[in-house]
């Protein structure tokens, strides 16, 4: 296979960005993650990649539940604190206030939306692992002006040399 086409073909795949949140009994955990996209309108599912190595997939595969925090076009700050570990208390995550959802998962104040999942399934295949999860709670903290999909940050919003993928 010629590297750089691939490389190049699959970054012309487009991302959103979104911070990955969940907690178990071993605390909360947070992660900026791309890889996500609706699988389902009914049930309504969402699929997203998480490497397997990290803090976030082992507190996952624990508690059964997670959130997806939707990023705001104006957020770039927000998803950049949690592409690195981060700490957390009962009030904040990576220096971010949340609420606790319905899941325990934490859902940032600061997002303009989130959805909170019950992991449906999980396909463990490379080095990240594919999670279904069945939406079970939404939430809109802020509408939109226009197109919802206008209103939300996505990888390339972050400047010419971000890359995840490829």
């Amino acid at each position: 296979m010629d590297e750089k086409a691939k490389k190049t073909a699959l970054r012309m795949i487009p991302y959103g960005l979104y911070v990955l949140t969940s907690r178990s009994s071993e605390g909360a955990a947070a992660a900026t993650v791309n890889w996500v996209t609706q699988a389902s309108f009914e049930p309504p599912l969402v699929v997203v990649a998480v490497k397997m190595d990290s803090r976030i997939y082992g507190v996952i595969r624990s508690c059964g539940t997670f959130a997806l925090n939707f990023l705001g076009k104006d957020q770039g700050d927000i998803a950049y604190a949690f592409f690195k570990p981060v700490e957390s208390d009962e009030q904040q995550i990576g220096g971010y206030e949340y609420e606790v959802g319905v899941t325990g998962s934490p859902l940032l104040r600061v997002v303009p939306a989130f959805v909170e999942c019950r992991v449906a399934e999980v396909v463990e295949r490379g080095d990240h692992a594919v999670i279904v999860g069945e939406v079970i709670e939404a939430g809109v903290r802020r509408e939109p002006e226009g197109r919802p999909d206008e209103a939300v940050l996505w990888l390339k919003d972050l400047g010419p040399k971000i890359f995840y993928g490829g």
